[in-house]
């Protein structure tokens, strides 16, 4: 496998609508493969015209920045929810109509008074110092209990905010509201199923994740969105705002927030019932527009060449019969799906309530199935590869993304696809908090062959041994099944899907039994803590030592410069899965750096010349303070020693890096290393994510360089005294600019 650089994004993940149930997906990462896919080119209008293929939809900002490249993408999706969000992504309404939509709305009277003054009365609540009546933000509940134990609010009148426990009155509105909650529920079911539909069981069931005050509050916004007379794209807008206020208005809002990407349709318990009301108030700014827009059609309706989205409002099995004939597809994109039970089920409520029964119809199998396993999810996608490989020509490329890259997740999508028609030709792999980045190509490879775990074995020591140092298991898993796929080793064809993954899972824990592995973990499942190799350490620089010595080498040729610049540079030297997590990255450059004006540089004390010197005069000092404690000087290469009757009393290794495995490979126990002030965090962050390393260290004292200095300026100096100073600084974590993933 020729393992490529990890695409860097531009920038971090939108966290714009319905974000918690979308991929976590960098802006950049796409076009800047497309760059690289070197599509046939029109200059004259300075677009591909090339045809993408999206085959699962499932994310609407991926599709959106193919098309603001230049190319024309077809993208199946028969989620409706996914579906109108790429719609609004790639032409939203101005935002004076999102403005002006949810005057109208709040204008609407109810009774007597105004819709909006009506369902924000019912989030009245009395500040606790002034005794003011305001809105609250949310009510805080725990599950199954028949009222709020908590409120959050901001007081405009003496600015009192923050968590309060409720008051008699704020029980009551809840008791009052939830009195009428019957009515309001069955005309909610209505809008989804018909009375004798089989399928009115399970909305009712997926219902039951509302509770009557926001359930109130949406049934009677949406049974006014039909009656009001707005403008096509008003109305466009109004129904992007109450998207937003039926997911805000269900119990999966953890508090605090322990779930921020759900997957599963379950209460904690203790959440949060957001006020709908500030949450569509709320909305006009997550909407607010970005970018230039994009031509997106309906299939079969023409987009232009110069880039645009046709969407295929259907199953990618039906697409396959028709594509194949009209439409050279040039490359497959994609964020493939991993199960989420919650969105899934909630996007067939959601269609029913604002574009009704009709658009739930093709979406109701998402409304039924309660269990999504991983077995479940290779048998889908196997079946979506199968489809593809009958529409897709020999040699085309698929770049996937892999969002949330659990263990489970990678060895399903990997067992999926069909050993005979995509073989994986590159895999990028950052952290488990970024997709994973694989290339498949469609192509005939060899017959399946059986699974050892003498091949898992060499492919796992293979890994950590160009790697260095431990790793988590995410890493050591994924070398495995890359190791499993290229002798196309995961499934055998008389297998079934569940069978298959659990003899995956099986021989990998069968596998890191051998004695050449150890795990650095305080539990006895595989997937926690760290592995590495028992034997001594590989020779040759860690992996964190290694991209220590790449950043402090690109800024000492380039005096200024930006983050991705660094990451840029970076990648292309630690390919695969041997890609620097950022907070590596940032631990390097806040040791031996400083940012100003969004630019990193070294700082001056660790330009080269004037650390090389600051070097020199630390080594005359220990020699200084070792004479004046009575100790012979010695010198051999980098070590410094104190003798006496001609025997080594103290060693010391002067560094100028963090390249602590270095010195312990040239030192004996109970050196002294020694580094200036700005390198000790970046030592404690290395010995705190390599056990290996900390366990070296143990034998070892590290101390900084103005602790020298302090010792060297005391005029009262004894051995004793020395030995009692030495240990009076250890070094510690850096408080600054760090990420810890």
């Amino acid at each position: 496998m020729d393992f490529q650089p990890y695409i860097a994004g531009l920038k971090p993940a939108d966290s714009g609508p319905l974000a918690r149930f979308l991929p976590a997906l960098e802006d950049g990462v796409i076009s800047a493969w497309l760059l690289q896919l070197n599509l046939p080119f029109d200059a004259a209008q300075g677009k591909s015209g090339s045809w993408l293929l999206d085959p699962f939809g499932f994310s609407p900002r991926l599709v959106l920045e193919a098309a603001r490249s230049g190319y024309r993408v077809l993208v199946t999706a028969n989620n409706p929810v996914t579906r109108f969000l790429l719609e609004m992504f790639a032409n939203p309404p101005e935002q004076s109509e999102f403005t002006a939509a949810l005057a109208d709305l709040g204008a609407v009277k109810k009774g007597d008074e105004r819709l909006e003054g009506h369902l924000q009365s019912l989030y009245f609540t009395n500040c606790e110092k002034c005794d003011q009546q305001i809105y609250a933000q949310a009510f805080l509940w725990r599950k199954d209990a028949d009222a709020p134990y908590a409120r959050i609010y901001e007081c405009k009148h003496c600015g009192d905010s923050g968590e309060r426990v409720v008051t008699d009155e704020d029980v009551e509105r809840a008791k009052k509201i939830a009195a009428t909650d019957g009515l309001h529920r069955s005309r909610a079911i209505e809008k989804v199923v018909a009375l004798n539909d089989a399928d009115r069981v399970y909305a009712e069931e997926a219902i039951q994740y509302y509770l009557p005050r926001p359930l109130y509050v949406l049934t009677t916004i949406i049974n006014r969105l039909d009656s009001l007379d707005l403008s096509s794209e008003r109305k466009r807008a109004l129904t992007a705002l109450v998207l937003l206020a039926c997911d805000a208005g269900n119990t999966i809002w953890a508090h605090p927030a322990e779930r921020p990407r759900p997957k599963q349709l379950s209460t904690p318990g203790q959440f949060r019932e957001n006020n709908v009301w500030m949450i569509l108030e709320r909305g006009l700014s997550l909407w607010a527009e970005t970018g230039s827009t994009v031509t997106v059609e309906a299939w079969p309706k023409k987009i232009p060449e110069s880039g645009g989205i046709c969407i295929y409002e259907g199953r990618l099995k039906d697409l396959a019969k028709i594509v194949k004939k009209e439409i050279p597809i040039a490359a497959v994109i994609g964020s493939v799906p991993r199960p989420n039970q919650a969105f899934w089920t909630l996007s067939a409520l959601w269609a029913g309530w604002l574009w009704g029964k009709d658009a739930v119809e093709p979406y109701k199998t998402a409304l039924r199935r309660r269990r999504y396993d991983w077995a479940w999810n290779a048998t889908a996608l196997h079946s979506a590869f199968n489809h593809l490989n009958e529409l897709l020509p020999e040699g085309v490329l698929f770049f996937g993304l892999l969002p949330e890259p659990e263990p489970a997740f990678l060895t399903s999508v990997f067992t999926a696809v069909n050993p005979l028609i995509f073989s994986a030709q590159s895999v990028a792999l950052r952290t488990e908090y970024d997709p994973l980045q694989i290339v498949w190509k469609k192509e005939q490879k060899q017959n399946v062959q059986n699974a050892s775990v003498n091949i898992l074995q060499n492919a796992i020591q293979e890994y950590l041994i160009m790697r260095g140092e431990p790793s988590i298991y995410l890493h050591v898993h994924t070398a495995g099944l890359i190791a499993l796929a290229k002798i196309n080793a995961l499934r055998q064809p008389d297998f079934e899907f569940d069978e298959a993954l659990r003899k995956t899972h099986a021989l990998f824990e069968s596998t890191l039994k051998d004695e050449r592995f150890i795990h650095y973990s305080s539990g006895e499942n595989i997937e926690t803590g760290l592995w590495g190799l028992r034997s001594e350490r590989p020779k040759g620089d860690s992996l964190s030592d290694r991209v220590e010595i790449a950043i402090v080498t690109f800024l000492q040729k380039k005096p200024k410069a930006i983050y991705l610049e660094i990451e840029n540079d970076l990648y292309p030297r630690f390919t695969g899965l041997l890609t620097p997590s950022k907070g590596l990255v940032y631990a390097i450059l806040n040791s031996y750096a400083e940012k100003e004006s969004g630019y990193w540089k070294l700082r001056a004390e660790d330009v080269a010349a004037t650390r090389r010197e600051e070097l020199n005069n630390i080594s005359a000092l220990i020699d200084s303070i070792g004479k004046r404690l009575g100790y012979k000087i010695r010198r051999k290469d980098k070590l410094l020693f104190w003798e006496e009757d001609g025997q080594p009393a103290r060693s010391f290794c002067v560094l100028a890096s963090a390249l602590i495995n270095r010195a312990l490979d040239m030192s004996r126990p109970d050196t002294i290393l020694v580094v200036p002030g700005g390198r000790a965090a970046l030592v404690a962050y290395k010995q705190d994510g390599d056990p290996a390393l900390a366990a070296r260290l143990k034998k070892y004292r590290v101390v900084k360089y103005r602790l020298l200095r302090a010792i060297s300026e005391v005029s009262i100096l004894t051995r004793e005294s020395f030995d009692a100073q030495i240990s009076s600084d250890p070094v510690e974590q850096s408080t600054g600019q760090m990420m810890m993933f």
